[in-house]
């Protein structure tokens, strides 16, 4: 097993991390001031920054670009760039489609806030961003990448994502704002991690929460460069960051809803397929008021009307969470649906779908044989973790350990070719996965 490293000292501010000022300085195509950042032009917002350590402010350079003439400009930059800072915004905690609603990039010392709302990306944004050579910075970008591959058909390359960075390093607080604090010591805000992005205008103010997302990411990504490379750790980030860039969307499937609903199990036949009908019910007032299924009504309110098969909507609007505004202007459709389950005979029911399996066959359970095999295989990546000092499932997934425990492999080769595993893992993992065997 590999030793345990000693913890790492991080830097608490900008001016404690060697060469951090001279990175800004390249990043941002001159010499930066430790004061401001210098920001001209009239279509520039300049917000100042709250540095805690020494409460140093800086001034931000904003530009909103929601025309082709704005977005010409800004690809006429992008196709100089060899870094960019890269992050996007949804609308899926408020609407009903989660639809890419901005775009923050910051290179050269710029951001630039790029409205998909207002005007075609794709143009713009693909020929950087499908370049290798051109260096992608982006934090958690598992979303993003799935979103820009939806929306625009973009698919990233030359990626370095600092979450997975961070991950691969034992950090447990994965978040940005935690990581640009612990290791740049840069306070920042929260507060519209869940707003409206849809919404236009867009604030002043949150279009510089918007702007924090990629400003201090090439900082940020320098950091944790330097220490996955102190511990030896970069080609694991590289080969992740590689997997990550293969992602694409994947349209939903058709899976049964009630599926999706764990109290659905707990139900009757009569009502599941109430409850179906009710999901069924809250889709479309969702698609049509362009609103989010929970902010429509939560499950488990579907899941008590479906139990309790109120007789009126004065009954339905007593639900807790159903609302009685909701009720009363479209708790009629639901109800009309519930009498139609009431008329169907106990053989015309569906209920809850017996023997269902996931395509990752988390429906279906392992023989004792595999449990077994399961068991020692945790127990061996687990003390492996441990002794790495980063997280089991960052380590190697559960799902990966149950496909070995399934086909029990003989040799380092076969490790290397089960599905999901990587290259490093099987390099650092096999030989002792074997042995548990």
């Amino acid at each position: 097993m590999p030793e345990k490293p000693g913890k790492a000292q991080s830097p608490r501010n900008l001016g404690d991390y060697p060469g951090v000022w001279c990175l800004f300085s390249s990043f941002y195509g001159a010499y930066v001031r430790p004061d401001f950042f210098l920001g001209f032009g009239t279509d520039w917002q300049l917000v100042e920054s709250n540095i805690r350590k020494g409460q140093v402010n800086r001034r931000m350079e904003i530009r909103y670009v929601d025309d082709s003439e704005g977005l010409e400009a800004v690809r006429s930059i992008l196709g100089a760039a060899n870094r960019i800072a890269l992050d996007c915004e949804a609308a899926g905690y408020h609407r009903y489609t989660d639809r890419l609603c901005l775009v923050q990039l910051t290179t050269e010392g710029q951001t630039y806030l790029l409205d998909p709302l207002k005007i075609d990306l794709e143009p713009a944004l693909r020929p950087v961003l499908e370049d290798p050579a051109v260096e992608v910075m982006m934090h958690g970008a598992d979303f993003d990448v799935r979103l820009l591959d939806r929306d625009l058909g973009i698919s990233v390359t030359g990626l370095f994502d600092t979450q997975i960075a961070a991950s691969l390093l034992g950090v447990e607080a994965l978040g940005l704002s935690s990581l640009v604090d612990n290791r740049l010591g840069i306070h920042l805000s929260k507060k519209y991690q869940k707003a409206d992005w849809a919404q236009r205008p867009l604030p002043a103010p949150m279009r510089e929460y918007a702007a924090h997302d990629t400003t201090y990411l090439a900082a940020l990504s320098e950091c944790l460069r330097e220490e996955l490379v102190e511990s030896d750790r970069l080609e694991w980030a590289l080969e992740e960051f590689h997997e990550m860039e293969k992602v694409r969307f994947d349209e939903p499937n058709g899976q049964e809803p009630v599926l999706r609903i764990k109290q659905a199990r707990e139900l009757e036949p009569r009502e599941v397929d109430r409850l179906r009908e009710a999901l069924a019910w809250r889709d479309r007032l969702g698609r049509e008021l362009d609103r989010a299924l929970f902010r429509v009504a939560g499950d488990s309110v579907l899941v008590e009307a479906a139990r309790r098969n109120p007789a009126s909507v004065s009954q339905l609007a007593e639900l807790k969470g159903m609302g009685r505004a909701l009720a009363h202007q479209w708790g009629q459709d639901l109800l009309i649906r519930f009498r139609d389950v009431d008329l169907r005979s106990k053989d015309q029911l569906v209920g809850y779908p017996m023997g269902h399996v996931s395509p990752n066959g988390s429906g279906r359970r392992p023989s004792p044989e595999v449990e077994a095999r399961m068991a020692r295989l945790k127990a061996v990546r687990n003390e492996c973790a441990e002794a790495l000092g980063v997280g089991r499932g960052t380590l190697l997934s559960n799902a990966v350990l149950k496909l070995i425990a399934e086909s029990p492999p003989t040799c380092a080769e076969e490790v290397a070719s089960v599905g999901g595993i990587r290259r490093w893992q099987a390099e650092l993992l096999a030989d002792d996965l074997i042995a548990s065997l």
